[in-house]
């Protein structure tokens, strides 16, 4: 029996009228084209509508999402990566052992030919899988293979005259690079397996015998893959080749960005080189453009902080400081205050060095030294912008420190960032730099210090009774564990054999009260100005560490490591 028409199927369903398919046939009479192709060109059904007409017509089976249970690289290896994507198919296994290929077009019978041989198989089954859909299986999976380093390592062994010098496309995935090079291959696994274990930094250190590679994960770095001597400077030549570096320029420290898209991940990458006694050392910051932005509800405020934080976000003017050292999240939380009051009645201005989020509605100024666009030139010009909030990416001088400060007493909401160990050291550094007690007691209304601390791997952490030394370091009282949970890091396969997985923010809010005022014209001294704070009910940087040893997210050990002071 000859299957029902895609148009009768789709006027039954009541996606289109008659009209409508008259029209398409006339346009597919002059294209040539497949009348569904049409139909979804003219945005007359959604590519999900075909999915369902043609699994309708051809009695096929449809899928919205393959879940990565499914993905085997062992099937997909066997296949050319540009052969998958050309011809938009996935081949997948999901429990029942049924050998299954994902597709576009059910009507590429070619093609299930070609993978009934590769595979020896007399069945494959099709299923209808939207082309956005069986891409990102695709990524997904080759972002999975290990890509063997020691292989790698050997093929060099017997290869000469590697070539460094293919440069990427702009926007080409990485994953496409098909560069038999070895060097190219080693930098793109390094790169690869980077991304894909959530580093935040890769190291690349030369030393006497050996070359040593170690990713930094959830802060803390970890050697990753230790390399012959030999190969130092193939490797920094092609890093730097990507970063559009001079390869010849080995004496002088040079830094560079790369732009990698990594199957369908955006990374941006700050490349830093810097001569040693054994070769140059490249540090590598990577920076996901596509990285979800946190709210405020998801960096890890207590209910009294995310309060606090939300009264600060609804005042007129004044100054909020966010302090830590770099890496601590600043940016972060900073960018999730911004996003909570972005609205069309508010002018948002910021000046950033570099702009690490996109943020719709926001305008957003890059800090520039080679045209002497500096953060306090930009904020001079900025204020004349009709602002009602300003973040300041980071106050590193007093003429900065002066605008800022003369521009939350003018009307303005400003944010800013300072590198000082907690929040009262930064009145220490304001007055330090050269402004006058009056003038930080008058326009500074809040000062938050922040880390990132680690939070336990939730699959393998485990539950232990910690002694009374322990609970002493953190002012716990040794009946209190009778009635607490406190868990342990172990290990596991999920979080790398690191026991944690995962950062998120401790904070410290130091409000501007009266009295914290009146204390600052008369001392710059941190130690009484936080005395002062905690007597009025401040929650240190440990306290709110400890809140989350107790709620079982973190450990004893990874608090004591961030707040030692």
């Amino acid at each position: 029996m000859k299957p029902p028409r895609l148009g009768t199927i789709l006027i039954e369903q009541g996606r289109i009228t008659r009209e409508i398919l008259e029209e398409a046939l006339t346009a597919q009479r002059e294209k040539g084209e497949r009348l569904g192709d049409i139909l979804v060109q003219q945005k007359r059904i959604s590519e999900s509508e075909l999915m369902a007409a043609l699994a309708a017509q051809l009695d096929l089976e449809v899928m919205t999402h393959i879940s990565d249970e499914h993905l085997r690289l062992e099937l997909v290896e066997q296949l050319p990566i540009h052969y998958l994507k050309k011809n938009l198919i996935f081949p997948f296994q999901p429990e029942d052992g049924t050998l299954r290929v994902a597709m576009n077009d059910p009507l590429r019978l070619e093609v299930l030919d070609d993978l009934r041989i590769l595979y020896g198989k007399e069945q494959i089954v099709p299923v209808l899988v939207p082309a956005k859909e069986i891409v990102s299986a695709i990524n997904r999976t080759y972002g999975q293979a290990n890509g063997e380093a020691e292989q790698i390592i050997q093929d060099l062994d017997q290869e000469e005259g590697n070539p460094l010098f293919t440069e990427l496309e702009e926007g080409e995935d990485l994953l496409d690079e098909t560069s038999d090079a070895p060097i190219i291959k080693l930098v793109n696994h390094l790169f690869s397996q980077a991304v894909k274990s959530r580093a935040s930094d890769i190291h690349i250190e030369p030393y006497q015998q050996n070359l040593q590679v170690r990713f930094r994960l959830d802060g803390v770095l970890y050697n990753i893959l230790s390399l012959p001597r030999r190969l130092h400077a193939a490797v920094v030549s092609r890093i730097k080749v990507m970063a559009r570096l001079n390869i010849a320029e080995k004496r002088l420290p040079q830094d560079g960005r790369i732009d990698l898209k990594i199957g369908e991940r955006l990374v941006d990458v700050r490349v830093s080189c810097l001569p040693t006694a054994f070769g140059e050392r490249v540090v590598l910051r990577l920076l996901e453009k596509s990285g979800k932005l946190l709210s405020l509800q998801e960096i890890g405020l207590s209910t009294e902080a995310l309060t606090e934080t939300k009264r600060l976000l609804r005042i007129s003017h004044g100054i909020v400081l966010v302090t830590g050292p770099t890496g601590s999240g600043k940016t972060t939380t900073l960018y999730s205050a911004l996003s909570h009051i972005n609205s069309p009645d508010k002018n948002i201005l910021t000046i950033e060095d570099p702009i690490e989020y996109q943020i719709d509605g926001i305008g957003q100024m890059q800090v520039n030294p080679k045209i002497n666009l500096t953060f306090a030139n930009g904020l001079r010009s900025m204020v004349r912008q009709d602002p009602d909030v300003i973040l300041v990416g980071e106050i590193r001088d007093l003429e900065t420190a002066e605008i800022a400060i003369q521009a939350a007493l003018t009307g303005h909401l400003v944010f800013s960032t300072l590198h000082t160990n907690d929040a009262a050291s930064a009145v220490t550094r304001l007055i330090d730099m050269g402004i006058e007690p009056f003038l930080v007691s008058s326009a500074v209304e809040a000062i938050v210090a922040q880390r990132l601390i680690r939070l336990v791997c939730q699959r393998c952490r485990e539950a232990y009774q910690p002694d009374e030394a322990e609970l002493a370091e953190l002012g716990l009282k040794p009946n209190s564990r009778r009635s607490m949970r406190i868990f342990r890091a172990k290990g596991c396969q999920a979080c790398l054999e690191t026991g944690y997985r995962d950062r998120t923010g401790i904070y410290e809010f130091l409000r501007m009260t009266e009295g914290i005022k009146s204390l600052v014209l008369k001392t710059s001294d941190a130690n009484q100005i936080k005395q002062a704070a905690v007597a009025q009910g401040m929650k240190t940087l440990r306290d709110d560490g400890i809140r989350k040893v107790v709620e079982g997210r973190t450990t004893i050990s990874e608090v004591l490591r961030i707040t030692q002071m």
